[in-house]
């Protein structure tokens, strides 16, 4: 039986821009960074180190010619925070492309893109 998530793969152009992207701006932290001295790289992230669930960075280009089957669209990522505004202000400080804050049945979101353009949402807890 599945107990939790552990984590996302996420496949990226270019895994250092990604890294400096949720590290610097976002304020991940890097968990962990292997690399198989073959090609294959990934660098685990996550908020923190007690996170439950950490985003693995990929390079796409790699991945796609080791496994064309996979699928390596971005996922949709919903993030949580207690301090919503706060994170909106740093992004945007940061010359993070966010969209315009929502009121949701849930809760406020509002979406920001990585330097790839790929989008994520985060929401109020």
């Amino acid at each position: 039986m599945i107990s939790k998530l552990g984590q996302v793969m996420l496949y990226v152009n270019n895994q250092d821009e990604a890294v400096k992207f949720w590290t610097e701006k976002v304020g991940f932290q890097v968990i962990s960074e292997e690399d198989n001295g073959e090609g294959m790289r990934w660098i685990e992230i996550a908020p923190s180190k007690e996170s439950e669930t950490n985003i693995i960075l990929h390079n796409k280009e790699f991945v796609a010619k080791m496994s064309p089957e996979l699928n390596l669209g971005t996922p949709s990522l919903m993030f949580f925070t207690e301090d919503l505004e706060g994170l909106y202000g740093k992004l945007t400080e940061e010359n993070v492309t966010v969209g315009e804050m929502v009121h949701m049945p849930s809760g406020k979101v509002f979406n920001f893109a990585d330097g790839e353009k790929n989008y994520f949402a985060v929401m109020e807890m």
